[in-house]
């Protein structure tokens, strides 16, 4: 087996060396809310300028961007979430917070200007965030999608100079949605299918690998129907959950009895199983763009989608309704992006398999930046090379971004 046909090559890209004049630092710091969350700050030089890099579920602490940034003059901030690594309990209103304990911190360490950039999933929670910070404090989410209090009212929230979009999914949910497979008929069981929604059966259009698959219409137009109603039947079964809890904690209140405080404590785990199903991966005639066979978690979403790796895959009802629910989740780059008045840079990359034309055309259209650019870059979504021996699309998108950059704000030399 070639090292391109491992199930999750192309994820991993390798970083150039930090600049040696580089100095690092970590750092802890507690949200509004109390959480601990920690970071480390890379400068330069009389680096004057910031970029904050931050994902809702990732560790991004040696982003394939941070030496490209450093290189380029600018200092760079990387940090996670309480969630970072293990987002079984993801609430994307509480990495707002998250990443205000960050953006305050860059604040008070004197930097001229804080641009937030926000890769994959990373923009989603970037445009929550610059969506939150500019609303008067009694018009921020006040509460999760499953009725948790969530103090952003209360809470600073500043209020970055700009943004950069790189590779931008339109969220979590949004991109489970497309991803997930319709055709799973027990959600206790991981091999049961419908026949007539299984996308990788040659009955509706499947082709092995590396052959590229054609569905017909009709099919993908069942299909979607049919991945939003699963949706809709995991939202039903969180929704339950978490009323459940709920009431457990109200009864709790007023009885004060151990039995109902046990079980307003107990996990209700939603697991969901295949989510590596979107048509795209292997119908490279649906929005067409550069990217190659396969998903964005490897090249045979077929096997892929029958495996442990995968999104959405574990979750309490909170976080499904945060974070992996495309109907209630707050964290939609479409319905934030309005919100997001900063100037802001859109890096699209031409191969990507999470995010399609289509979608670069909608975010641009929805943002409310009056200073927009759009750049185009041929790349992977995670910023690979299309084809070996290129450039990586991460290094393109770093001299994208290193000439807005330049334009805008000082840069140490």
């Amino acid at each position: 087996m070639s090292p391109s046909d491992r199930l999750g090559a192309g994820r991993y890209i390798t970083a150039r060396a930090i600049p040696d004049r580089t100095v690092s630092t970590p750092h802890e710091l507690t949200t509004a809310d109390g959480a601990t969350v920690s970071g480390v700050l890379r400068t330069v030089p009389g680096a004057r300028t910031v970029v904050s890099l931050m994902h809702p579920r990732q560790d991004f602490t040696h982003h394939v961007l941070v030496p490209e940034l450093l290189a380029r003059g600018a200092a760079v901030w990387t940090q996670g979430t309480r969630s970072v690594n293990n987002d079984i309990n993801l609430l994307h209103e509480q990495a707002v917070l998250d990443m205000a304990a960050g953006q305050a911190f860059l604040r008070d360490a004197g930097f001229d200007h804080v641009v937030t950039l926000g890769h994959s999933g990373g923009g989603t929670l970037a445009a929550l965030y610059h969506q939150q910070a500019a609303l008067p404090p009694d018009e921020r989410i006040a509460h999760t999608p499953a009725g948790r209090p969530v103090d952003l009212p209360g809470a600073e929230l500043p209020a970055p100079d700009a943004v950069v979009f790189m590779a931008p999914h339109p969220g979590q949910g949004a991109l489970l949605q497309r991803l997930i497979d319709p055709s799973v008929t027990d959600e206790s069981d991981p091999m049961s299918v419908d026949p007539a929604l299984d996308p990788y059966s040659a009955a509706n259009g499947f082709a092995p690998a590396p052959r590229s698959s054609t569905y017909t219409g009709e099919f993908i137009q069942r299909y979607r129907a049919a991945q939003r109603a699963r949706i809709a039947r995991i939202d039903a079964h969180a929704r339950q959950l978490a009323a459940e809890t709920t009431a457990a904690r109200r009864r709790f209140k007023r009885s004060a009895d151990a039995a109902d405080r046990r079980r307003s404590l107990a996990p209700r785990i939603i697991t969901v199983y295949r989510t590596d199903a979107d048509p795209r991966g292997v119908d490279q005639s649906l929005d067409p763009n550069e990217r190659p066979y396969g998903s964005l978690l490897g090249s045979r979403p077929d096997l892929i989608n029958y495996g442990l790796t995968g999104f959405g895959r574990l979750s309490t009802p909170q976080a499904w309704l945060s974070t992996w629910s495309a109907t209630a989740t707050n964290a939609d780059f479409l319905r934030c992006a309005p919100g997001v008045t900063a100037p802001a840079l859109l890096v699209e990359l031409t191969g990507d398999q999470a995010s399609f034309p289509a979608d670069t055309t909608a975010m641009l259209s929805s943002l409310g930046s009056r200073d927009l650019t759009h750049r185009r870059v041929r790349g992977l979504h995670f910023g690979g090379p299309i084809a070996p021996g290129e450039p990586t699309g991460s290094a393109l998108a770093a001299d994208a971004i290193g000439e807005w950059l330049t334009h805008r704000f000082p840069l140490a030399v």
